[in-house]
């Protein structure tokens, strides 16, 4: 019993370096066993669920750093943080990134980068090796997440709540509303929508608030008029062949609701290869106001997502929660703001797939 209590204020002693016998102790666990969860090794996939996320949950409330922390450095910090995304130089990504360095630059922080490429074992791996890197903790970019890792992480587009992760979320309820909103008041009644790939982190919840928008409206959601993204293209051809799909159809539309603005460009490119004008006969309206936006031809109507400063606000909330500033809050929601440009204009009096000989 007094060596328990030896050991229990051996942990909770300030400043004191964490072992990896201390976090055995907090969970009553071996050595060997904290071991191999916190290093994922083949032996963790025995071991239960619960008890796996026990000894992540006390590194994390202990602060425990791996064995390179401990013998390469003589200071009890690395100023080091771990960015996970899945693409370096995608549109989405690099302005969020941007705002990450930024704001860690800023405050003398440094940062390592892993791009997962959309595969979950390289999610694992790479959030391993950053931390044996001796990382204070993780920001992940348009990352699904279904666990939580072994020290504070933010999630920029996360939605799922898992435990010790805060999320960094565009009030998307509020971006439908307004990009909906527009679309009505411009007279468009029969809107086409392209929804997300099952890769990007924000496509079932923004189709989510879409429908509920929609249904606000009284804007109808037909099923011809639906087109599901596939793939992780991160170019505008990402849109460009399911336009084209939309086309063959022949349903009447009058405007199209991209998922974001690289498909609502794609999808530009080909209504104007197949002789329509935007928005003379049909508007498109993306998402995210990335940098080409404004310089598309036309330049694209869009919600704009403040994505750098949602890489701002990733680093600093990581960074007040490393420092012990700030506590753990599940969700940060961020407000989008719409912007009108030249490829939505008021709806036609006759929808173009008529005009063009379609049928109805």
């Amino acid at each position: 019993m007094k060596a328990h209590k030896q050991r229990a204020q051996r942990i909770h002693t300030p400043g004191h370096h964490v072992t990896l016998q201390m976090v055995a102790d907090r969970v009553g666990l071996t050595k060997g066993t904290c071991s191999a969860v916190l290093n994922n090794s083949a032996a963790s996939r025995s071991i239960p669920a619960p008890t796996r996320e026990r000894v992540l949950a006390a590194a994390r409330e202990l602060k425990y750093r791996p064995s390179f922390y401990a013998r390469n450095l003589a200071v009890k910090r690395t100023y080091m943080v771990g960015v996970v995304t899945q693409e370096i130089g995608d549109f989405y990504g690099s302005p969020v990134i941007r705002g990450i360095e930024r704001y860690l630059r800023e405050k003398s922080y440094f940062f390592l980068t892993v791009a997962h490429r959309h595969d979950p074992k390289l999610l694992d791996q790479y959030a391993q090796i950053l931390f044996n890197r001796g990382v204070e903790g993780f920001i992940t970019v348009d990352t699904h997440l279904n666990h939580a890792l072994a020290l504070p992480t933010i999630a920029v587009a996360g939605h799922r709540a898992v435990k010790g992760v805060t999320n960094i979320v565009l009030d998307h309820r509020r971006a439908a509303r307004l990009a909906l909103g527009h679309l009505s008041a411009m007279g468009h009644r029969e809107i086409a929508f392209m929804k997300g790939s099952p890769l990007s982190s924000d496509a079932e919840f923004r189709w989510n608030a879409i429908r509920e928008a929609a249904e606000q409206l009284r804007i109808p959601l037909r099923a011809e008029l639906v087109i599901q993204l596939e793939g992780g293209d991160p170019t505008p051809q990402l849109g460009y062949p399911f336009a084209k799909a939309l086309l063959a159809r022949q349903r009447p539309f009058t405007a199209l609701f991209a998922y974001n603005d690289i498909s609502a460009i794609g999808a530009i490119r080909a209504f104007q290869e197949a002789g329509l004008r935007v928005p003379q006969d049909v508007s498109v309206v993306g998402f995210d106001d990335i940098q080409i936006a404004v310089h598309n031809n036309p330049p694209l109507t869009t919600v704009r997502q403040p994505l750098e400063k949602m890489g701002e606000l990733a680093a600093r909330t990581l960074l007040e929660q490393i420092e012990g500033r700030r506590d753990l809050v599940p969700e940060i929601a961020v407000q989008p703001e719409f912007v009108v440009r030249n490829s939505s204009g008021r709806a036609p009096a006759i929808p173009f797939a008529r005009a063009h000989g379609g049928n109805s």
